[in-house]
């Protein structure tokens, strides 16, 4: 598996960021039973970048916690089928479902992590599994939708050991 993680953010992170995003990726790709070795793109970054993405990409003009660049499309959430019918899907030099990219915000990591009352880690590790159920075709518009990610996403920490205390 290629995890991808550049580090934009311009302070000091207090965690080991490197192994909570990696370990969270690797579960979540098991967790969905995820037939192929994969490729992920992670990027920290502060809330003025963020913001400039979210009115670039979603013409939202605001920060976010974290944006999801799933480059799959699923009938389905996590149904692989047809994903080898398009060789675009694979990366030609490892060959490497290219599930996307995620994109976080560290500044709102500390500031929720605080506002909720947990670890700096467990709000990374949950951001993480969080976009990681996008890019397997995953969304939360509506109510059904937003439970099932819900209860995915705290699976996820869970097995990995990671609770919110």
């Amino acid at each position: 598996m290629n995890i991808i993680i550049e580090n934009e953010y311009e302070k000091a992170i207090e965690v080991d960021f490197e192994s909570i995003v990696k370990a969270v990726i690797e579960e979540a790709v098991s967790f969905v039973n995820c037939p192929y070795e994969c490729e992920v793109s992670v990027t920290l970054v502060n809330d003025d970048t963020i913001h400039e993405l979210n009115r670039e990409t979603r013409e939202i003009d605001c920060s976010t916690d974290v944006l999801s660049y799933p480059m799959l499309e699923y009938e389905t959430p996590e149904c692989f089928e047809q994903v080898e019918e398009d060789l675009t899907n694979f990366n030609p030099d490892s060959g490497e479902l290219i599930l996307g990219d995620i994109v976080i915000s560290m500044d709102h990591v500390y500031t929720q992590a605080e506002e909720y009352g947990h670890s700096v880690k467990r709000e990374l590790a949950f951001l993480v599994a969080h976009s990681m159920l996008h890019l397997f075709g995953h969304d939360h518009m509506e109510d059904r939708e937003r439970v099932e990610m819900e209860e995915k996403q705290e699976q996820i920490l869970k097995n990995l050991g990671i609770t919110r205390n």
